[in-house]
């Protein structure tokens, strides 16, 4: 007897052993990875989203990843997916959209929440948000998150010192635009009037946005495969050449490539320069004079313009595994469904600078007077809601978007330095572009 209940305590303790590591694993929570790519302050408030996530549950737990640039993170997330080891979740900036559509690497959002369960509404998205990350019949392909656009940054105090009111004077048009930039030189209030960062971004994407002209055939790709760059319209090419005279005349500066110019600005070298409205934190940062922030100029006369400016920034892609558990895309699932609720996506828009990319924010803010004080976020949001967005405005979706933006900036370098007409330089950059559009489209074969 004695015997068997020694047996028997010892299979009750062994039972118990079992339920107790039982226990313990299933209060495990479920790990869901994310790539990330913003650094700094952006970076920490991205961590912090991440933060506030996990401490709202318990069942699952985001795990954050800095992998580098947008760049960087696109070739790991590729690579990573045909080894099998895909992370949940990679933020990719809005150039790589097509990249990621075709890559056959992703979930699509809007799969993901039908598959779920999890409730989420598309519709609460800007239509110039929602309408870049998704198909023309408004199934999402990847979740909104940091999104931005292009604004002219004003430098008030070198207006002033060429004798031009800030508070009065007008910018709305390109002509005058480049009229005040030449004043801004003879006058001695700058040593540039007008320069600008990211050029192609903001002098062809942005450009032919405001004024309602195509970027690109098939809805600036968005229609599907099979676009062909319209860069060298007589609009773009007059453009270019206004450029190229105010270059020679010493009002306007060529910053370079990347976020180049954005330093012409706060440097105070350069009284007016259109760049990102993510700028915002490093402008009250470094900047040591007033400044003001004014919507893009269009060319008067151009029919339908201004409209609205597209958006830059990125999303963030669900990455496909086959042996993924039904738990883990439920956690990714209600990871997104937090990031756009109404009271995150605000504390977002408040603490980065990024736009409101939600409806109900922006008013709520202007009626408790938020932005009194901070133009530098409102006046973003009023361009991108400015108007209805046409097909010229809803977005862009064009393979290897990245390379072209490449291609435009050496061709307009060369029309720059006086090698090329704009016609030159922008035929060269339709016709190269095409080639790039075509042996992406061969890759999807």
């Amino acid at each position: 007897m004695h015997a068997t209940s020694r047996l028997f305590r010892s299979f009750l303790a062994t039972l118990l052993v079992v339920f107790a590591i039982g226990s313990i694993s299933q209060a495990q929570p479920i790990e869901i990875q994310f790539w990330y790519a913003l650094t700094g302050p952006l970076g920490e408030h991205t961590l912090a989203q991440v933060e506030d996530f996990n401490a709202s549950q318990d069942r699952f737990r985001v795990v954050a990843d800095f992998t580098g640039t947008y760049d960087e993170t696109m070739v790991a997330a590729i690579a990573a997916f045909r080894a099998g080891t895909a992370p949940h979740i990679v933020q990719m900036f809005e150039v790589g959209t097509a990249t990621m559509m075709y890559s056959g690497a992703i979930k699509p959002v809007h799969e993901l929440f039908e598959m779920t369960g999890v409730p989420f509404d598309p519709d609460v998205f800007l239509p110039a948000v929602a309408g870049y990350y998704s198909l023309p019949d408004g199934s999402m392909m990847s979740m909104p998150f940091n999104s931005s656009t292009a604004v002219m940054w004003v430098n008030d105090d070198a207006l002033a010192a060429a004798g031009i009111d800030p508070a009065t004077v007008s910018l709305g048009t390109w002509e005058e635009v480049f009229e005040v930039a030449q004043q801004v030189v003879d006058e001695g209030g700058a040593d540039c009037g007008i320069s600008f960062a990211w050029p192609t971004w903001t002098q062809y994407e942005q450009f032919s946005a405001v004024h309602d002209v195509p970027l690109a055939s098939l809805s600036n790709g968005m229609e599907g495969l099979g676009a062909e760059m319209m860069v060298n319209s007589e609009l773009h090419v007059q453009h270019l050449q206004n450029l190229v005279d105010a270059r020679q005349s010493g009002a306007f500066m060529y910053g370079g490539r990347g976020n180049a110019g954005d330093g012409l600005f706060v440097s105070g070298e350069c009284a007016i320069v259109q760049g990102s409205s993510a700028l915002v934190a490093r402008v009250e940062r470094e900047a040591e004079f007033d400044w003001t922030i004014h919507m893009l100029p269009y060319y008067e006369g151009t029919p339908g313009a201004p409209i609205n400016s597209v958006i830059g920034g990125a999303s963030l892609w669900v990455m496909d595994r086959a042996d993924r558990p039904d738990e883990e895309w439920e956690g990714i699932a209600e990871f997104f469904a937090f990031l756009a609720s109404i009271e995150q996506a605000e504390k977002w828009h408040v603490d980065t600078g990024y736009l409101p990319i939600r409806f109900g924010i922006f008013e709520r803010l202007m009626e408790e007077g938020f932005y009194d004080d901070k133009p530098a976020l409102r006046i973003p949001y009023e361009q991108l809601t400015r108007g209805t967005p046409t097909a010229n405005s809803s977005g862009i979706r064009l393979g290897n978007l990245p390379q072209i933006r490449a291609i435009i900036e050496e061709e307009i370098e060369l029309a720059f330095e006086g090698q090329q007409t704009p016609q030159q330089a922008l035929d060269t950059a339709v016709e190269r572009s095409n080639v790039v559009l075509r042996a992406f489209e061969r890759a999807q074969r």
